[in-house]
């Protein structure tokens, strides 16, 4: 087969093509032009491709006159290779082709043909046998050689493929030719292989190709002793540091074949960036900086990875030194609430307290507020008004039903799927460290489960001396709390912990009277509900009489929620009226008045009635106050009767253990006093001696409890025997005791607002508790009721039963005995 002698030129620039090795020729867009033609028309006859690898000279061995656009010619040296093109392939407006070297070759000359060149070539003579002959034992040596090679590639882990592939050229290929192949393989400089690719001689090249490889396995054998001797030596972190320089480079080489480039970022790159910018606290920062280390050399697929990466993101995202400007506007913060909220005069004035000491003391700690009070008072919604008076940020925590400690502190990181607790969650969607937070019915916590108490873990949150420093299971370093608001609410304090308790500022919220549901459905329920149902203010037009009846008849309640559905419903009955208008094109017919009358068209026969005022006066019944722990006030009757028997007592009505024992010695007292009161002709008559007596106390289902009902069983009992009635217009409340003295009582501002609701005009209490009337029930309550303080049994007597002036009597000459 006979080789061309005229080729095109690929000019190699620090590099030699050797026959039976592969180079990699990148291409300039000229050459691409040329070449892709070439390749696809010989591709298509099925021809061979072939070019001459010619390398370049030094740019210091040009003469420095040369013309600079002959510079690629002058450089062109006087011995290539010829190859043939084995693979084409182009990126852009470049390429690269794939060129196996066939065999050496010396240029006569080069001319010009476009923008490449062709060469004028001569190949070397064939090697004869003589030759062969005459380097038989370089040849058997070098065979020996590339043998001795070959086991140390093997020692060297090379890849299995490779080597046995390099076997096989080893038993095939000729020496000659097989010492071109080897010494593109092993480490040679480009002097030498351009060398290598000018001899001509075989067995120079034999020799040239065996001392290359000599020295080679010198520097084989020198480096693996040099590894084993140090390796041992090599600390862990030593080689972490060598391994992690190598991925470094790797990640970077990637980088750049991806063509990423230096401009994107990575991710953790950022992370760190802004955990930098934060200007965390001295431990913070130590922390975040190790974690970060560490995240860097895990694996993103582990567990623990998300672990730590969710971690700094955490520390990323919490405000650390991130602060709102309070607004310390008195006039302005005093106007927000009075709109927000009507009554409630109290708590208003703790809050002017609280921004007026702000604005005179800059670093004052927040206070840890709870509003007690029944449901529907406005507790959460006055707690998002006090944070707009005080422009902070507002986040409720609903703590109805926790029952693990880990939502409120967090579950430490040891987890898969760990997650900060409740308040720190909290500040993180705030953005900043001094929000308004709501502790939302704080009294629904579950205590003492297998899952840790929740409420104990309050205890550090809703301390001011220890919240500064407080620590979350899942941050694991201090997180400051002084400047947050807290608020919490709640509808009873029996149920929340005395050491919780002791760490609140109590502030009680009592039901609304009628005047004040009034304003309230005027100012804020009936507006809100028109505008909820697309109705104008035009649309529906509601007298106060006829709401004042909603809250009387319909929604006796402590709050407004039962109202304002209430209202609803009637705003609705008339936005159905005025669609069926519409449709019916008779809009002008439409009427916006609601009459008393048509209440009970839109909702019914009243629900409550005034059964106080409609109730008979009989003797043995007569009415009393009582508080339920939710913040509920109301009124309760208690019916007493005889009947022949052997003096027993017999109590019903769901009583506790406290109110029976009020009505043991309510009975015992009227006993005692039964030939004082005029019930015995003589004081050794027992009054009770014939008669079994029958208290009942009505809703039988409802359970009762408590001490104040004591002074209404002995006006009860003493109404029963002595006949004379009590008005039903008449209610009281204070516990007696065996003495006769009446003690104060709790819940006197429910209790009366909820006789007022009911119709009373007349309320019995004891003389302790009339600070309690003056500080706390609203003006118009105490202008509507008629107050008697009694200081004992027989000045409730006095006041509550109803005697004609001959059955009376003298109640003074009995108190020296008291």
């Amino acid at each position: 087969m006979s080789l061309p002698d005229t080729l095109t030129v690929l000019p190699l620039d620090n590099k030699v093509l050797l026959p039976l090795a592969v180079v990699k020729v990148a291409l300039q867009d000229h050459e691409v032009a040329v070449l892709s033609k070439k390749f696809s028309r010989l591709s298509e006859q099925r021809k061979i491709v072939h070019v001459v690898c010619v390398p370049l000279q030094p740019p210091a061995l040009i003469h420095e006159e040369s013309d600079t656009s002959h510079a690629s010619r002058d450089r062109l040296g006087q011995h290539g290779c010829m190859g043939r093109i084995i693979r084409f392939n182009r990126s852009g407006s470049g390429g690269f082709v794939f060129v196996e070297g066939l065999s050496r070759c010396q240029v006569d000359r080069y001319s010009d043909d476009g923008p490449m060149f062709l060469a004028k070539v001569r190949y070397p003579p064939t090697i004869t046998k003589a030759e062969l002959e005459e380097a038989k034992n370089d040849i058997i040596a070098f065979r020996a050689l590339s043998k001795e090679f070959l086991v140390r590639m093997k020692d060297l882990k090379i890849p299995e493929a490779l080597v046995e592939k390099m076997s096989k050229l080893i038993d095939t290929v000729p020496p000659y030719a097989l010492a071109d192949l080897l010494v593109s393989v092993i480490e040679t400089s480009f002097e030498e292989k351009l060398l290598m690719l000018s001899t001509t001689d075989m067995k120079q090249r034999l020799l040239n190709a065996s001392q290359w490889m000599t020295r080679q396995l010198h520097a084989l054998r020198i480096s693996e002793q040099i590894h084993s001797s140090i390796e041992g030596k090599l600390t862990k972190k030593q080689r972490e540091f060598y391994l992690r320089q190598q991925l470094e480079a790797i990640k970077q080489e990637l980088n750049d074949i991806d063509g990423v480039g230096e401009g994107k970022e990575d991710e953790l790159v950022l992370l760190g960036n802004k955990l930098q910018k934060l200007n965390l606290p001295q431990e913070v920062n130590v922390i975040a900086v190790r974690e970060l280390r560490r995240l860097k050399k895990l694996q993103p697929s582990s567990s623990e990875w998300s672990v730590t990466r969710n971690y700094l993101d955490l520390i990323a995202d919490l405000p650390w030194n991130k602060r709102s400007d309070d607004l310390l506007d008195i006039r302005h913060a005093k106007q927000q609430l009075e709109n927000d909220h009507f009554g409630l005069e109290h708590v208003k004035k703790r809050i002017i307290e609280y921004l007026s000491v702000m604005k005179v003391k800059k670093d004052l700690k927040a206070p840890i507020l709870c509003f007690v009070g029944p449901p529907g008072v406005g507790k959460t919604s006055l707690g998002r008004s006090i944070a707009s008076a005080l422009s902070r940020n507002f986040h409720r925590i609903s703590l109805g039903g926790v029952r693990d400690e880990a939502e409120m502190r967090g579950h430490r990181r040891t987890y898969v799927g760990a997650m900060p607790g409740l308040i720190i969650q909290g500040l993180r969607k705030c953005g900043v460290n001094n929000p308004l937070i709501l502790l939302d019915e704080i009294d629904k916590l579950v205590h003492s489960s297998h899952y840790g108490d929740p409420a104990a873990a309050l205890l550090e949150v809703l301390d001011p001396e220890q919240n500064h420093t407080f620590s979350d299971h899942f941050l694991n370093v201090p997180f400051d709390l002084s400047t947050v608001l807290f608020i919490a609410t709640a509808n009873s304090v029996d149920t929340i912990p005395e050491p919780l308790l002791d760490r609140m500022e109590l502030i009680h919220l009592s039901g609304y009277t009628f005047d004040e549901k009034l304003h309230i459905a005027k100012s804020h329920l009936l507006p809100k509900q028109i505008s909820a149902h697309g109705m104008e203010e035009s649309h529906i037009c509601m007298p106060d009489d006829v709401l004042l009846h909603l809250a009387e008849d319909y929604t006796r309640e402590s709050g407004v929620r039962h109202l304002e559905r209430t209202i609803a419903s009637v705003v609705r009955s008339k936005c159905v009226a005025l669609a069926e208008l519409r449709e019916s094109g008779s809009t002008n017919d439409y009427s916006p008045n609601i009459t008393l009358e048509d209440l009970k068209d839109i909702l019914g026969i009243s629900v409550y009635e005034k059964e106080v005022a409609e109730r008979e006066p009989i003797p043995g019944v007569v009415t009393g106050l009582a508080y339920s722990g939710s913040g509920h006030g109301g009124i309760l009757f208690i019916e007493s009767t005889k009947m022949p028997g052997s003096g027993t007592l017999q109590l019903t009505g769901s009583l506790g253990d406290v109110i029976k024992e009020s009505a043991q010695i309510a009975l015992t007292w009227v006993k005692s006093n039964a030939y004082r009161i005029r019930l015995t002709p003589t004081h050794l008559d027992n009054i009770v001696e014939k008669y079994d007596v029958h208290i009942h106390m009505p809703s039988g289902a409802v359970p009762k409890d408590g001490p104040s009902a004591g002074v209404t069983f002995v006006t009860s009992l003493v109404s029963l025997f002595s006949g004379c009635h009590v008005l039903p217009t008449t209610a009281m409340t204070g516990e007696v005791s065996l003495r006769g003295q009446v003690l104060p009582v709790g819940g006197i501002k429910e209790k009366v607002i909820s006789a007022h609701r009911a119709g009373i005009r007349k309320v019995i209490l004891p003389l302790r508790n009339q600070n309690d009337i003056i500080s706390e029930v609203p003006d118009n309550v105490q202008k509507d009721i008629e107050f008697v303080y009694v200081k004992n049994v027989w000045e409730v007597l006095e006041a509550a039963l109803v005697m004609k002036v001959d059955e009376q009597w003298n109640v003074r000459s009995f108190e020296s005995h008291l």
